[in-house]
C-alpha cells in the first residue's frame, strides 16, 4: 500500500480494503458538522419536521443554512371503508385529528360513535404519498354519512373545499354552548402559555396551534399543525377523548377566527374562542347566533371582544 503525502494535513480512516487519506477538518468544516449534528438532534426532538437547506440573504451577503421544515402529508379520512376526505396535515396526533374532525364535521355525535381507529402508513403493497386513517363508526352515523357524502380536498388555508351546496357550506350550530365567564387576564395568560407550547412552530416557523384552557387561563392541551383547522380539530379531539368539560374551558388559536373555527368550537360546546388575529364577518355572525364569546387580536396587553362582551369579567 502506497502512502501519498500532501502539503495539506491528512488523517487516515479505514474503508473496506484498506486505509485511505482523509483531510483533517478545517474550522469551517467542523462548524458545519456541529450544525448538522444540532439539526439532527432537533429533528429527533421535534417530530413533524424534516431537515432541509436554504440560502439566507441578509444585506449584501448570503449564507447556506441548515433549516427545519414542517412536514405536510395527505391524510385520508376513511369511514367504514369509504374515503370521505383527504386533508393536508402534519403527521402528528392523528388519533386526536380523526376524532376531532369527525365530531366537528358532524359525522359522529359523540366519541363513542367512533368504534375503532387505525392509522395506516404507505407500504410496498399499498404505495401512497400519505397516510390513511381507517375508522369504523356506528351504523347510524355511517348511514347518515352516506346520505350527505361529499368529496373534500383539504388545503392548509381552506376549510370548505368540495362542499356541494351553499346550505351545507354555512351550517347553523345545532347544540348549546357553555355560558362561560372569563377574565381578560385569563385570556392574556392563555395566549402566553399557548405561545410557550408551540415547539414545532419554534423549530420550523410554519405551523399553527390551538389550545384548550381552564377558565383561569391554565393550559390543559395544545396541538400544532400546518393547518389552523387541523390544529383545532386535534385539540377538540384530544379534549373529547380525555373527557374534558367544555363548560369549564375555552379555546384559543394562533390564527384568524374564520367561520369554520367558530363553528367547530361552538359545535363542541365551547363558549369562548380567542384568536390572535381578527375574525371574519361571517364568524362574528355565527358566534353571535350561537351565543359564543368571540375574542380577536388577543395579544400581549390587549384584545377585542366582538360578541358576548358581558361575559368578559
Amino acid at each position: 500500500m502506497a502512502f501519498v503525502t500532501s502539503a495539506r494535513p491528512q488523517a487516515w480512516r479505514c474503508q473496506n480494503a484498506g486505509m485511505v487519506a482523509s483531510p483533517e477538518r478545517s474550522p469551517a468544516a467542523a462548524d458545519a458538522a456541529a450544525v448538522a449534528v444540532a439539526v439532527a438532534v432537533a429533528v429527533a426532538e421535534s417530530p413533524g419536521c424534516l431537515p432541509g437547506r436554504a440560502w439566507r440573504l441578509e444585506g449584501s451577503g448570503r449564507q447556506l443554512c441548515d433549516e427545519l421544515l414542517a412536514e405536510e402529508v395527505p391524510v385520508a379520512m376513511v369511514y367504514n371503508g369509504i374515503s370521505h376526505a383527504v386533508m393536508l396535515a402534519s403527521p402528528l396526533d392523528l388519533e386526536d385529528f380523526a376524532l376531532g374532525f369527525s365530531l366537528s364535521e358532524g359525522l359522529i355525535d359523540r366519541p363513542e360513535d367512533l368504534l375503532d381507529l387505525e392509522v395506516e402508513p404507505a407500504t410496498a403493497d399499498r404505495p401512497s404519498p400519505g397516510l390513511s386513517i381507517q375508522m369504523r363508526i356506528t351504523l347510524r352515523c355511517f348511514m347518515r354519512l352516506k346520505e350527505r357524502r361529499r368529496s373534500l380536498a383539504g388545503r392548509t388555508g381552506c376549510g370548505l373545499c368540495g362542499t356541494e351546496s351553499l346550505a351545507e357550506a354555512v351550517r347553523p350550530v345545532d347544540r348549546p354552548v357553555a355560558p362561560v365567564q372569563v377574565s381578560s387576564a385569563a385570556i392574556q395568560r392563555a395566549m402566553a402559555e399557548l405561545d410557550a407550547a408551540q415547539h414545532l412552530q419554534r423549530a420550523t416557523g410554519a405551523t399553527h396551534a390551538a389550545g384548550w384552557f381552564a377558565l383561569d387561563g391554565r393550559l390543559h392541551l395544545a396541538r400544532e399543525d400546518i393547518g389552523r383547522h387541523n390544529a383545532l380539530d386535534k385539540v377538540l379531539g384530544a379534549a373529547a377523548r380525555t373527557g374534558l368539560d367544555p363548560a369549564a374551558a375555552f379555546v384559543a388559536v394562533t390564527s384568524r377566527a374564520s367561520y369554520e373555527m367558530v363553528h367547530k368550537t361552538a359545535q363542541a360546546g365551547v363558549g369562548l374562542l380567542a384568536a390572535i388575529s381578527a375574525p371574519t364577518a361571517l364568524a362574528v355572525h355565527t358566534a353571535e347566533a350561537a351565543g359564543q364569546v368571540l375574542v380577536g387580536f388577543a395579544r400581549a396587553g390587549r384584545c377585542t371582544v366582538y360578541t358576548g362582551a358581558g361575559r368578559i369579567v
